[in-house]
């Protein structure tokens, strides 16, 4: 029986839908991870401090010493510096570390897509006012690292500069960056992503998601995912080439991808960012691949074991919602989710905080309060009933 570990932050929201996808496969899962998972691993699992990659990728390989593994996949971005150093030691396919590195520092990234000539948003390290006034207004200030668009601001004028500055930089010190922070100019337009699987090099295009709600700032909450995209074959086929070109420069080779672009008023295609995992959040069960209904976690655990990718994604459109915290507080219930449930197309709402949890709002934080999925005939057909379902909603936050 192969066997795959992968690697769990304790705040992933993935455990449940990995699990899964290996009892579907009959693959043995191990797991690394900074607590106890909620199953029963015995001698598979391994504590390992995610902010501490190369002990954590050293553990692995110790465990990987008393128990053989195929396979090393990253459940979240906290893991994927981890993964690739852990599949290299263990000569297993996958991302160079050098490579899944360059994904999680946002202003390496756009050093080698420059590099690259991929088009992106002009950008400059910001140490200082002046060094992000540079790139022109209205810009967005951003930590180097991060996920979920924590830290993420839109900044209209040189007045508001300083002080957004100073905001940003306390966020970027709480998840234990120092040195630069990174501005990029705000570019309007249609939000898209990409997912994807790269084997050899060569991105095989799993889905192509429009955001309707595309948020203009002050911050960028994730809203609605719906897939297929309404973009032109010209813009999608764009779309592609952009991504195919920022692996290249990237260094990326072997593994699942995620990416993000703006579409602007004239069909241009400007990446955002690339991301050496699959798609965040439970956002992954708005797609089935193949007859069978694959789900991505399956496929993503296949290709790790040396399966080539299915590309052929189920033809009914899907979306996904993710819920945001619109205030700071503790989150005590969300009512009418029986209602809610009951819009036609409607097939799964996940509240994934408990009751009495406290949470923040962006841009400090990083979390949503649950997903809402929906299948229809149509992108717009998903949308709409994303749309009613959330309007029956009623998030109470004290």
């Amino acid at each position: 029986m192969p066997r795959v570990l992968v690697v769990l932050p304790t705040a992933s929201y993935r455990t449940p839908d990995f699990v899964a996808a290996a009892d579907t496969m009959g693959i043995e899962l191990a797991v690394a991870s900074e607590e106890d998972p909620p199953l029963d691993l015995a001698e598979r699992f391994v504590r390992i401090d995610c902010s501490q990659p190369e002990s954590a990728a050293e553990a692995i390989v110790q465990l990987a010493d008393r128990t053989p593994i195929d396979a090393v996949v990253a459940a979240d971005d906290a893991g994927v510096v981890i993964a690739a150093l852990a599949s290299e030691r263990l000569g297993l396919s996958h991302h160079p570390p050098a490579a899944a590195s360059a994904t999680r520092d946002k202003l390496e990234m756009r050093r080698l897509l420059s590099t690259g000539e991929v088009p992106q948003p002009p950008y400059a390290a910001v140490t200082q006012a002046a060094d992000a006034a540079q790139v022109g207004f209205p810009l967005v200030l951003k930590p180097r690292t991060g996920a979920a668009s924590r830290g993420v601001i839109r900044v209209d004028s040189p007045k508001d500069l300083a002080a957004t500055l100073d905001r940003v930089a306390g966020i970027a010190s709480e998840l234990g960056e120092s040195g630069p922070l990174i501005a990029e100019r705000f570019i309007p337009g249609a939000e898209v992503a990409l997912e994807g699987m790269v084997v050899d090099g060569e991105v095989t295009v799993l889905a192509v998601f429009d955001k309707p709600d595309t948020p203009a700032g002050p911050t960028f909450p994730e809203t609605i995912l719906v897939t297929p995209s309404g973009q032109p074959p010209t813009v999608r086929s764009e779309l592609e080439r952009v991504v195919r070109a920022a692996v290249a420069a990237l260094g990326l080779t072997h593994g699942p991808i995620h990416a993000e672009a703006i579409v602007d008023d004239d069909g241009r295609v400007h990446l955002l960012e690339v991301a050496a995992r699959s798609i965040g959040g439970l956002c992954g069960r708005s797609l089935r691949f193949g007859l069978a209904g694959t789900t991505l976690e399956e496929l993503i655990l296949a290709t790790a074991l040396g399966s080539p990718p299915r590309s052929h994604r189920q033809p009914r459109a899907s979306g996904v919602m993710m819920l945001p915290i619109d205030r700071t507080g503790t989150f005590e219930r969300v009512e009418g989710v029986a209602d809610a449930r009951q819009v036609e197309g409607i097939t799964e709402i996940d509240i994934t905080i408990p009751p009495h949890s406290p949470v923040r709002s962006l841009p400090e934080g990083d979390r949503y309060l649950g997903f809402v999925f929906a299948i229809g005939s149509t992108g717009d057909e998903v949308v709409r009933r994303i749309r009613q379902a959330v309007d029956k909603l009623d998030i109470v936050i004290s």
